[in-house]
């Protein structure tokens, strides 16, 4: 009978398998640990992120309607006009008014001056959640009386209390209470300018609303019988944007508020998948060597009758049921780090976050886990199916690799496909998703081929001159049984994360180099009017401090690009046209010269016009036209103050915005806007904060129009943002850091079960401990300084495109940290690869080669 065709049509039996696979883990569990944490981490970053972002998405749900605080919004920077009023007036069932606007505060008590915003509020908005105040009557009692809620970081940094007096413009408040929380409002941007609510009925009187000042008019409009919102706002929306006028919704709300964090969420979630990918290197670099150690046990098995199919199963289900195991490990810890992420981004966040427990994150984040372990542990586990019984023979399995096996050339495209879908669902780009993953697979094939040009060099012309030890110490990088290429892929690609995260930290975390030494500009004086000017200047000459020029600015809108309205380029997509480019306002100026922080890249820069000419020559920033595909020649219809002026593109210019300078996206020549509406700037330097109290004082009382922001107070505000930023990019980073270093000590780590046969065979031909400690030291001395330097080369062009084509800022690498880096991985590779020798040197060689390594 034919034994092999019964061998061949026996049916599998899975719980033999099963227990096949239970009994050859038992004397491997501490080498599978190290697979197990090589994914931990990366399953514990995109669970944590993902619950984050579920637990984000119900919120924003639940508290839509308080962000916007009515059923509809209208706003723009102008008042109706009577057919949009009429309109407005025939919508809902209850309406507010508020007029908003930047000015400064004077507290009368201690004479202290703030840049803040105010909010003339008529009407009983908001219609949905509240306005929080202390005491909690105050949010009712400040509306009919002359009275006004200031910000309670504003109270705190004056010391002031209810019952104290303010003055804005030209009308003394008195302070009904502290206010808490607005609907919409960040401690961030009440950081930047606090918020204090007055009556409407009192604009007027401030003196504010004069010709150029910048306010913002919001109508809120509330429904209480029912009615299909989508449908009406559907049908007034046309008329709306023909004013300029924004609409929001409680679903828009929802939808733009939804899509600004997604966003954040994305990006964390490939930090994450970062990390996960490095616990992929550990699983595919712990299961080759784990494989190439099981290989004469395999072949027993095989000379046992145990079909080929049945031994890969066996070694499946190990890695499955493991990387199961490292998912619901990594999924844990992620559930518990979810509850720090809304601490961390509690004040970016206009909303309060809950923590409830996503199953369905930690459904995925279980299954992408296996997925993805095992997509990667296939890779050295499909050449079981090739092993035979005669590799009980064999000394190596070098008669396995060089079988051609289609299969794996199937895992390699699967891997590669897994890797692009997952970037593009994270970045929804198929570009980026391209471009990082042909990042990795060049990294890939970049170290592949350093390891192996090494070994060929070494090989060909390692001297023979040199002592016994380093020859020895070299030589080991290409003989049978290294582990040369396996080592350098693994450390390389992970200290190419690592410095690759060191370097997108360093381009997201740059700080504004805005310098308030010297005699550099620190205030900046805005809304100042036209026969304001020469008082400004004569005031600030009094309090001996210097003026660094008075600018114009004119505040204009965009009718027309080459001859098409926004309706048009809202149609046609094709042109790249942003739809904010008609929607927003301009604020311009005019000069026959350009000021240091600018230059000419495009065109010709033309500083004076004839006034009665028909198209007027303009210079734009070479930035904005390439976002907007703007060339030069281009013919833009701008509204200016309800006159037309038709112009072209004359020139671009590349504008330093970190100079603390006056810079405009659209500057026009002299001869043109003189007689415009406008309202002027200019910049002065005070030598302390003394000296700027004293001054702002001063102008506040003798000019309650004009603002001022010191630019000390947004640096300090910028640095604590910036700080906090900071955190949360460093902490998910930190789960790729961490990660980096666990598949680099297991990837180390494992390498000793492959050199335990060579330290043995030097013991017994006498080499001293130190002779063997010099030899291993030099080998992985060697391995991790070349894969340390080789990943953080790779980093850098990968990173550079990062900072030029995804944050567009030039790209600085910080040296420091990538020296430390290298020193830090070529020490560990060293560190580990003599401590994975230590037991072969405090034990007899005979007691080595008996026991089952």
């Amino acid at each position: 009978m034919n034994t092999d065709s019964i061998n061949y049509k026996r049916p599998i039996n899975f719980g033999w398998l099963l227990q096949m696979a239970w009994r050859d883990s038992r004397k491997n569990r501490s080498r599978l640990f190290l697979f197990i944490s090589s994914i931990v981490l990366g399953i514990a970053s995109l669970v944590a992120i993902y619950s984050f972002g579920f637990n984000l998405r119900q919120d924003i749900d639940r508290q839509a309607a308080e962000l916007v605080g009515a059923d509809i919004v209208i706003s723009g920077n102008k008042p109706l006009s009577p057919q949009i009023q009429s309109l407005v007036d025939s919508l809902g069932d209850r309406k507010s008014t508020q007029r908003s606007f930047v000015s400064m505060a004077l507290f009368t008590k201690n004479q202290g001056t703030r840049f803040v915003e105010v909010r003339a509020l008529q009407g009983d908005f908001p219609y949905y959640g509240s306005i929080e105040t202390t005491p909690a009557s105050a949010a009712t009692t400040f509306r009919k009386k002359q009275q006004v809620l200031a910000d309670r970081n504003l109270m705190l940094q004056f010391n002031a209390h209810p019952g104290d007096s303010i003055k804005i413009g030209k009308v003394t408040f008195a302070i009904a209470g502290i206010l808490d929380k607005a609907p919409g409002q960040t401690s961030i941007s009440a950081s930047v300018a606090p918020v204090i609510y007055m009556p409407l009925s009192y604009l007027e009187q401030t003196g504010l609303m004069q010709r150029g000042s910048r306010i913002n008019y919001s109508y809120y409009i509330k429904y209480d019988r029912k009615e299909n919102i989508e449908k009406l706002t559907t049908n007034i929306e046309p008329r709306l944007d023909k004013e300029d006028l924004s609409l929001q919704t409680v679903a828009s709300q929802k939808e733009q508020t939804s899509r600004s964090f997604e966003d954040l969420t994305h990006f964390l979630a490939l930090v994450g998948f970062v990390a996960l990918l490095l616990g992929c290197i550990g699983v595919a670099s712990s299961i080759h060597i784990y494989v190439r150690e099981k290989l004469k046990a395999i072949a027993i098995m095989r000379c046992l009758g145990v079909k080929s199919t049945e031994a890969f199963l066996i070694y499946l289900i190990q890695i499955v049921i493991i990387g199961f195991i490292g998912s619901v490990l990594g999924a844990v810890l992620g559930t518990l780090v979810q509850q720090i992420l809304p601490i961390a981004f509690k004040d970016f966040l206009p909303i309060e976050i809950t923590v409830e427990v996503s199953w369905a994150s930690i459904g995925t984040g279980i299954l992408l886990g296996v997925v993805i372990s095992l997509l990667f542990a296939l890779l050295p586990l499909v050449s079981v199916r090739n092993i035979s019984p005669l590799n009980t023979l064999r000394v190596s399995d070098e008669s396995v690799n060089q079988k051609r096996d289609p299969l794996k050339w199937l895992v390699y495209l699967l891997i590669v496909a897994f890797i692009t879908v997952f970037t593009y669902l994270q970045l929804n780009s198929w570009k980026q998703a391209l471009s990082f993953t042909a990042f990795v697979l060049l990294a890939f094939f970049v170290l592949t081929g350093i390891a192996t040009l090494i070994m060929w060099l070494l090989r060909k012309f390692l001297p023979l001159s040199w002592s016994y030890l380093w020859r020895q110490g070299f030589a080991n990088l290409y003989r049978p049984n290294n582990q040369t290429i396996i080592l350098l892929v693994s450390i390389g690609l992970g200290t190419a994360f690592i410095s690759t995260l060191f370097f997108i930290q360093s381009i997201l975390l740059s700080r504004i180099n805005l310098s308030s030494g010297g005699n550099q500009p620190n205030l900046i004086l805005f809304d100042i009017q036209s026969n304001q000017q020469q008082q400004v200047v004569d005031l600030t000459k009094q309090q001996h401090l210097p003026v660094f020029g008075m600018v114009p600015i004119v505040t204009i809108r965009l009718e027309e690009l080459n001859g098409k309205n926004a309706a048009f380029y809202k149609k046609d997509t094709s042109k790249h046209v942003s739809r904010q480019v008609f929607s927003r306002e301009y604020r311009v100026s005019y000069r026959d010269s350009l000021v240091s922080s600018e230059k000419i890249t495009a065109g010709n820069w033309i500083g004076k016009a004839d006034p009665a000419a028909n198209n007027i020559p303009i210079s734009i920033e070479e930035k904005f036209a390439q976002h907007n595909h703007i060339k030069i020649g281009d013919k833009l219809l701008f509204n200016v103050q309800g006159v037309n002026m038709e112009t072209h593109i004359a020139s671009f210019r590349k504008v330093n915005w970190n100079r603390i300078q006056t810079n405009f996206l659209v500057l026009f020549p002299k001869g043109v806007l003189e007689q415009a509406p406008q309202y002027f700037v200019f910049t002065t330097h005070v030598p302390s904060t003394t000296a700027s109290a004293k001054y702002q004082q001063a102008v506040v009382k003798q000019f309650p129009n004009v603002s001022i922001i010191d630019l000390a107070l947004v640096l300090k505000l910028l640095d604590d943002i910036l700080g906090k930023i900071s955190f949360v990019i460093r902490f998910m980073a930190g789960f790729s850091i961490l990660t980096g270093l666990i598949v680099l000590v297991s990837s180390v780590l494992i390498s000793k079960y492959q050199r335990i046969q060579e330290s043995v065979l030097l013991r017994t031909l006498g080499a001293s401990k130190r002779q063997i400690l010099i030899i291993t030291g030099l080998e992985y001395f060697f391995l991790g300084s070349i894969a340390a330097l080789t990943g953080i080369l790779i980093s850098v062009p990968g990173s550079w495109a990062l900072a030029k084509y995804s944050f567009d800022t030039a790209f600085s690498p910080p040296l420091l940290p990538v020296v430390i880096l290298f020193f830090v991985v070529a020490l560990i590779t060293v560190l580990i690869g003599l401590f994975n020798s230590r037991g072969i040197l405090n034990k007899p060689p005979l007691e080595v080669l008996r026991s089952d390594v």
